[in-house]
């Protein structure tokens, strides 16, 4: 008798263990149709923004500056420095990285 009570209790135990299992699988998709989440990452991009560059080349001193041209891997700023005309090159990266004067 007792040997009928304890596999009875097992096979309770099994029951309800993948009775709980099966809910959790069930539920585990989360689709709400009326509600949508959004996401508002700003875009942190790997390249070096031509009004930074301006800006970096005003403050080392070049006056009417302007993005002369933006490649891959180099973005070229003219203007006027002390002497006459002037060019600056930064690197095409995030900060505008100083490549030559």
């Amino acid at each position: 008798m007792t040997n009928l009570f304890a596999k009875a209790g097992i096979a309770a135990l099994v029951a309800l263990g993948a009775i709980s299992a099966t809910a959790v699988t069930a539920s585990a998709n989360d689709f709400h149709p009326g509600i949508q989440q959004a996401r508002y990452d700003h875009y942190r991009g790997r390249s070096c923004s031509p009004v930074l560059a301006v800006q970096k080349a005003r403050d080392m001193g070049l006056r009417r500056a302007r993005i002369d041209n933006i490649t891959p891997r180099r973005v070229i700023v003219e203007g006027f420095g002390r002497r006459g005309p002037d060019r600056v090159v930064f690197a095409n990266e995030r900060g505008c990285p100083l490549i030559r004067r």
